[in-house]
């Protein structure tokens, strides 16, 4: 059992009357989270049921408001109980039948998931305004990835094992960056197995989410356009590029593009500038929330590292994690990109404030700022700058910026350092 972080905010949120609303990529936990909240509650001697829509029997249910209530009346009588919907996507017009499902006031507090769904980022997400608390899901990550396979020896102090345990951190995270956090390839103990799973997941994926929405489109242009964005290795998209070699339209791609993303295949970091002229203001980065779907989508799943790819997964990893910190926190994840090619990997924005992060695949040895980030302090003057790399901790001065080396690992000991 791999243990998730997000397990007791879930729990804490219980005794809300708003929906707990779970949402994320296919085959990420959503359903064993679910179930691990009902044997507690079921621990607790309180009233649970179950209910999934990819199953026949249980559609049968959510034909409308009155079979549904008459169904839980048959459950739990007069009690109050626990509601459990499991992949809510299926139901068509989800959001409205949640909506009416609230506001019956019933005695009953709804648990509800769904998988990669515009139905739940979009819709379900209007119409339940002020009724529902979201829980975005992920792939597991690098700290939940190491107390699962440390055994929980350190999950109090990751940080002292990180420092110590050097090699062996790096190993992990070479596993990481070829295998990424599907908690079933996590899991998977041989190559063959973990491949087997990747590929089900991303069939999956293509089969239901995507030929789902697309209905008669052309899943093999979608599928060739994620292996092309795989291949940008953190460059800049070029649109009509890209519709070319996908041999769709430039406002299909589009299209496409932001089918991937609200379906949490892909994110995009935008450009960060103040100077119009001067700094690239279009162009998006995109990056993958699971770095194993990115390789597989190359036909590079699990095979050894290489010096042309490692760099950019590294910095897919990096901007996962800083995503990740910058939940829920108002700040934006852009990059910083000018006309006379000096360039910025991560600019954390969060109002008039900015904060430049450089990444570096590589055990520096000592603290050195490169001309590009020398720059963009020149320009704009940050409080504090960071160059995230493998191991040196260091810092430095530049003007009234302090420049911060620091190993890749702090971001997940350093609770706050973004803020």
């Amino acid at each position: 059992m791999i243990k998730r972080k997000i397990f007791n905010e879930l729990l804490e949120h219980l005794p809300k009357k708003e929906i707990t609303l779970i949402v994320g990529p296919r085959q990420v936990g959503k359903t064993t989270l679910m179930r691990w909240i009902e044997d507690r509650l079921i621990q607790d001697k309180k009233k649970t049921i179950f209910l999934n829509l990819d199953y026949d029997h249980d559609r049968t249910f959510f034909k409308s408001h009155d079979e549904l209530i008459v169904k839980l009346k048959l459950t739990f009588g007069t009690e109050y109980g626990f509601v459990f919907i499991d992949e809510i996507q299926r139901k068509e017009n989800a959001g409205l039948f949640l909506k009416g499902l609230y506001d019956l006031d019933l005695p009953y507090k709804f648990i509800v998931s769904g998988s990669g769904s515009l139905e739940l980022k979009e819709k379900i997400h209007e119409s339940l305004a002020g009724r529902k608390r979201l829980f975005e899901v992920e792939p597991v990550n690098f700290e939940e990835f190491v107390n699962f396979k440390t055994g929980y020896q350190y999950e109090d102090r990751l940080s002292a094992f990180f420092a110590v345990e050097k090699n062996r951190t790096g190993q992990m995270l070479n596993e990481y960056l070829r295998f990424g956090g599907y908690p079933r390839v996590v899991v998977g103990e041989s190559l063959e197995e973990k491949t087997k799973e990747m590929t089900e997941i991303v069939r999956s994926y293509l089969d239901k989410d995507i030929a789902y929405f697309f209905k008669q489109g052309n899943t093999e242009a979608f599928r060739t356009m994620i292996t092309l964005l795989g291949s940008q290795n953190g460059q800049l998209v070029n649109f009509s590029k890209l519709s070319s070699l996908c041999g769709v339209s430039l406002p299909t791609v589009k299209k496409y593009l932001w089918y991937a993303e609200k379906t949490f295949a892909i994110y995009a970091a935008r450009p960060f500038f103040r100077n119009v002229r001067k700094e690239i203001t279009k162009s998006p980065i995109y990056y993958f929330t699971d770095l194993g779907f990115c390789n597989h989508a190359l036909n590079t799943f699990g095979q050894p590292l290489d010096g042309n790819r490692v760099g950019f997964l590294f910095q897919n990893f990096i901007a996962n994690n800083i995503q990740d910190k910058l939940r829920f926190t108002g700040q934006t994840l852009g990059f910083w990109r000018t006309t006379d090619k000096a360039e910025v990997d991560f600019v954390v924005r969060k109002g008039v404030e900015v904060l430049p992060i450089e990444v570096k695949y590589s055990d520096l040895k000592k603290p050195e700022v490169t001309r590009s980030l020398r720059s963009f302090i020149g320009k704009y003057s940050p409080q504090r700058a960071f160059v995230v790399n493998l191991g040196l901790k260091a810092s430095l001065k530049i003007d009234k910026t302090t420049v911060r080396f620091i190993p890749f690992h702090f971001l997940l000991t350093e609770k706050n350092f973004l803020t």
